[in-house]
């Protein structure tokens, strides 16, 4: 016990092969005070029984740049820190069975392009030239990614871990951690072998991350959405050909195939194969009270249960018919942890100073690496390289609870390879939070979406019109929703129309000095009293870290608004940074709001309210609409004559029902992107993210680098001012006939990647598909033609001047 630590900066409780990544990448990065606990031995939990597939391919581009790294990292981990890893690089072959798959393909090929990755898609013809042993007959075709194989995750984290040690960093194996509690600002980590303090604590416990979730709820924190999951795989037995095969290609492994319509991987082990299904019929443990999670799980298996699998195991069987010419030589059947979405659980554990959690990895061994440099980058410096709101965990808030935690982690896990279509709804775990108006909006035909757990419309469908789930199976711009969008839309840009927006996030900020403090902390102005305006929070690097409007009371009086799923994001963010003696409370669930927006609006409400309607644009005035007390903020998200009617929660139905009586049409939210696009306007964390500047955003307006108050990233957009931005935000209209651009589609110029969209829609008043985008800041000028590829297809694309496309002026806008 001598050489126990009682002192560290960092404490990473859970050794698998993220808390290991993390504790490498902060002792290479020189923070070598931080020590690892971990109950049993390394990889003890979910990374030993783990398959140890590495892909690149990723729907996300986050998750791509972290698997992307990872990737990297691990070509030369063995040799850095001299420890042997048994690495096959073995590319791998994901078969398409439809039309739309390969649509998907083509998407992902294309991110990976621009990542420096060089994915292909092939014929049907082409597959058997990588995999002889295939049946390709029923296929559209194949992607093939040349740096994809398998890993062993036992010395992968071994290996890490003894890169750690050598720079220095402690690792307590056998050390189970007991608690926690909150030191002033650090934290002392309780365990069996005695306390540690420390500055910083982070929760990487994997599948038991929900149990060391429950220490830090007295702290502020929440419960963790985390389900086990039970996933099985199998090896056969030898099989002759393929030692036949492997021995004639001098030791090289088959490729890895995933048929993800089915939804199974296959891949070479030793002589065998091995099989991993992800079934429909898929099973949870540890979530009642006859199947309680043990207190120790470490290096166990579930019982074999093959039956799940019989329908996948003949599939494969089919695909490749030497999978069934020998035995199961072995089942794998072990814990999992599943976020509700399937994506990693990363980054600042809300509500909680100074700790970190990076658990939920169903993809760990790809992804290890570069999580490891994220929470590094995250813990040292309170921002990463790429912009991570994908997999941060305060993407999930209150709706969030158990139930909704298993139904979708039973869903996303049936579903692992689905397609994500841009007009889809999952509809497991719905209606968490409703709208008083949710019936009425149901009963008119309101298709819903979930956000931030929130329930909105997000069109209004017809008798007639195909509701159904598989009508939304497209990626395609066109289907039951299109007309009735475009009826929506013309209903605002000839009369009314009303949306329900209930659940934004808004947090009242008082006390002497509150405007200073925002003064501090914004890169811009603030309004006047009884006025409002857009203000942006901008990091060390002047990178965008969100928008919120901001409404002022009075000289220290503040409403502060954000969209509905920046709730806790945007509250940690004002929280953790906020002077004594300033109020600053949520109070999302206390008022909600309607716009109520087109030329005739305010003939509308006028009939309605006793406030002031002739006031300009981006004024506040009170007043009651229907009889009830309400803020009418001269503003509007479609950029029309409009208001956005803010009242009491408990007051919105009757609000909503007399508005709508008055001869205003309901629009969803399909409607509203659509007409935001137009105008131009951003949204939150796809064109506002930190991949960007303040500047390269386009967002230099609302910088003010001349007033007396420094902001974070002050110093930083200076610099950028001083020497001009290298990329620059732009309007495109694009010529795309089938589909409008989806978030991060490459934009070329000559055969070169230039840029990326970073929002699209269609734009039903200008009658044009619109995207917009970041690009070399040389091309930014009105009129430069380039290339947006769609979902494979480059299509032709103009720089639009820097206005609006939609009443360019804001006359109607300030009617």
């Amino acid at each position: 016990m001598a050489d126990f630590p009682k002192t560290a900066r960092v404490v990473i409780i859970g050794g698998g092969v993220v808390g290991v990544s993390t504790l490498y990448h902060l002792a290479k990065a020189g923070w070598t005070d931080c020590v690892l606990i971990e109950k049993n031995e390394l990889t003890a939990g979910s990374t030993w029984h783990a398959a140890g597939n590495t892909p690149n391919f990723a729907g996300s581009w986050a998750v791509m740049n972290m698997q992307r790294y990872s990737l990297e990292m691990y070509r030369t981990l063995a040799e850095d820190v001299d420890y042997p890893i048994n690495y096959h690089v073995t590319g791998a072959i994901r078969l398409g069975h439809t039309k739309e798959r390969m649509q998907e393909f083509e998407r992902v090929a294309s991110m990976g392009r621009y990542q420096g990755l060089q994915m292909d898609m092939l014929e049907p013809h082409q597959i058997q030239d990588y995999y002889p042993f295939m049946e390709t007959h029923d296929l559209e075709g194949a992607l093939w990614d040349p740096l994809d194989g398998d890993i062993d995750p036992a010395q992968l984290t071994q290996a890490m871990a003894k890169g750690a040690r050598d720079l220095g960093a402690n690792i307590q194996r056998f050390c189970p951690a007991t608690g926690v509690s909150q030191d002033g600002n650090g934290w002392i980590v309780h365990t069996e072998k005695g306390d540690i303090s420390c500055d910083i604590v982070m929760n990487a416990a994997g599948y038991y991350a929900a149990r060391v979730g429950e220490w830090f709820k007295p702290y502020g924190g929440r419960d963790v959405p985390l389900t086990v999951m039970s996933h099985q795989y199998f090896l056969t037995e030898e099989i002759p050909e393929i030692k036949e095969w492997t021995i004639a290609n001098g030791g090289g492994h088959l490729p890895m195939i995933r048929d993800v319509d089915t939804s199974y991987y296959l891949r070479q082990d030793n002589y065998g194969l091995n099989l991993g299904p992800y079934e429909r019929n898929c099973k949870a443990h540890w979530i009642t009270e006859d199947d309680p999670m043990p207190h120790d799980f470490s290096f166990q298996l579930y019982p074999d249960d093959l039956d799940r699998l019989e329908w996948y195991i003949e599939d494969a069987m089919a695909r490749v018919p030497l999978l069934g010419t020998q035995g199961v030589g072995r089942v794998i059947n072990g814990p999992i942890p599943y976020a509700p979405d399937g994506l990693p659980v990363m980054g600042p554990m809300p509500g909680v100073k100074n700790a970190f959690e990076a658990h939920s990895f169903t993809f760990g061994i790809a992804q290890g690496g570069g999580a490891g440099k994220t929470m590094a980058e995250w813990i040292m410096h309170g921002e990463t390289e790429w912009d991570m709101w994908a997999v941060d965990g305060r993407r999930y808030t209150d709706h969030a609870d158990t139930d909704f935690s298993i139904k979708k982690a039973l869903e996303t896990y049936g579903h692992e390879y689905a397609m994500h279509f841009p007009h889809h709804e999952w509809p497991a775990a719905r209606d968490k939070k409703l709208s008083p108006n949710h019936e009425r909006l149901v009963a008119d035909g309101g298709q819903m979406g979930a956000y931030n757990g929130w329930e909105r419309a997000n069109w209004f469908a017809k008798d007639g019109d195909d509701t159904s789930e598989e009508g939304t199976e497209t990626w395609a711009r066109e289907g039951s929703w299109t007309a009735r969008v475009k009826e929506e839309v013309e209903a605002v840009r000839d009369g009314t129309g009303v949306i329900d927006m209930c659940g934004f996030s808004r947090y009242t900020l008082k006390g002497e000095g509150a405007a200073e403090w925002l003064r501090r902390t914004v890169a811009g102005a603030l309004p006047k009293v009884g006025r409002m305006n857009l203000v942006y929070f901008s990091d060390t690097r002047g990178r965008i870290l969100t928008e919120m409007s901001c409404i002022r009371h009075g000289d220290d009086d503040f409403t502060l608004m954000t969209a509905a799923v920046a709730q806790w994001h945007d509250l940690d963010l004002l929280r953790n940074n906020l002077p004594s003696g300033l109020e600053l409370t949520d109070v999302s669930k206390e008022f909600t709001t309607m716009l109520v927006t087109g030329p005739t609006s305010r003939d509308v409400l006028s009939g309605l309210t006793d406030a002031d309607l002739t006031t300009g644009w981006l004024s506040l005035n009170s007043g009651k609409v229907a009889g009830h007390d309400a803020l009418l903020a001269r503003v509007s998200f479609v950029g029309e004559l409009g208001w956005e009617v803010h009242v009491a929660t408990k007051n919105a139905a009757e609000v909503y029902t007399a508005i709508r009586d008055a001869g205003a049409t309901p629009f969803g939210m399909f409607a509203l992107d659509s007409m935001r696009i137009e105008k131009g306007y951003r949204t939150w964390k796809g064109d506002l993210s930190t991949d960007y500047t303040m500047f390269e955003g386009g967002l230099g307006r609302f910088v003010r680098l001349n007033k007396e108050q420094d902001f974070p990233g002050k110093s930083a957009l200076a610099a950028e001012a001083e020497t001009g931005s290298k990329k620059g935000f732009v309007t495109l209209v694009v010529d795309a006939p089938f589909a409008d651009a989806p978030y991060m589609s490459t934009v070329w110029k000559d055969g070169e990647v230039v840029g990326e969209t970073t929002s699209g829609n269609f734009g039903y008043r200008v009658n044009k598909s619109i995207a917009l985008g970041v690009v070399r800041s040389e091309l930014t000028e009105a009129g430069t033609e380039l290339e947006v590829e769609i979902y494979g297809e480059r299509c032709k694309a103009v720089v639009q001047p820097d206005q609006p496309l939609w009443d360019p002026e804001n006359e109607r806008l300030r009617a």
